[in-house]
């Protein structure tokens, strides 16, 4: 007679499926090196390569991939229109990018950040950094360090065909309440949900809530875009992040 089975403690949870990764880098060496990193990772699987951006474009849609790690620098479709065109797809809403960039420095961080990218390293990072922002950005957070964001912010809004803070997305501040524009400022001087509750003396929960809100109000994907939206409206300015 078989002896009867140990029933499942009811407090244990199945293990979470890996992160599904999908790399893009118009160099091989490159893209080889990020491939083995991360399908050496626990809690991840490379499910793709990409060349090109129409390349990765084309993967995330036949993969389902979970988050993109993008570079902006690709021939046939650059990553900022492949993370357009990702942020425009509504199959595709649930898709994150990360953008690798050379230099920190790079201008068309911003615009990446605009098209929808979540969050931004550079190139020589290291490896537990590259893999500590792939589960971040992954998980609906946003990557950006508040001082380099503020500095690129910054270069941008000062070159001469950019409108000056507040010109672009002044009517963002109409549409939120005095609580909310708080909320606001301090998501984008990097703060997460727990930093805002206590800052603000409330709930994370509340403030998880004001952000959800925030978000569905000005119609963007996650908190990279709020923090734009922030120095655009000029609700903060450029220099005033830690």
């Amino acid at each position: 007679m078989t002896p009867p089975q140990p029933s499942p403690s009811p407090s244990a949870q199945p293990p979470a499926p890996p992160i599904r990764v999908v790399l893009a880098d118009d160099q091989t060496l490159v893209r080889a090196a990020f491939a083995m990193l991360v399908a050496s990772a626990p809690g991840m699987s490379v499910v793709g390569e990409a060349a090109t951006g129409r390349e990765a474009l084309a993967l995330v849609r036949e993969t389902r991939a979970d988050l993109v790690v993008m570079d902006i620098r690709m021939p046939d479709l650059d990553g900022i229109e492949a993370t357009r065109a990702i942020a425009a797809d509504a199959e595709l809403s649930g898709v994150k990018v990360l953008v690798l960039t050379t230099y920190d420095t790079d201008e068309h961080v911003v615009e990446a950040l605009r098209a929808g990218a979540s969050g931004f390293l550079v190139k020589d990072t290291r490896p537990a950094e590259l893999l500590e922002g792939i589960r971040t950005v992954a998980s609906g957070e946003a990557l950006l360090s508040p001082g380099p964001t503020s500095r690129l912010i910054a270069r941008v809004l000062r070159s001469p065909e950019a409108p000056r803070p507040g010109e672009r997305g002044r009517g963002v501040l109409d549409m939120l309440s005095d609580r909310e524009c708080q909320v606001l400022a301090l998501v984008a001087r990097g703060l997460n949900n727990t930093e805002i509750a206590e800052a603000l003396t409330l709930s994370p929960l509340t403030a998880k809530t004001h952000v959800s809100r925030i978000m569905g109000k000005l119609a963007v994907r996650d908190r990279a875009q709020l923090v734009i939206a922030a120095y655009e409206s000029g609700l903060v300015t450029p220099g005033t992040a830690p």
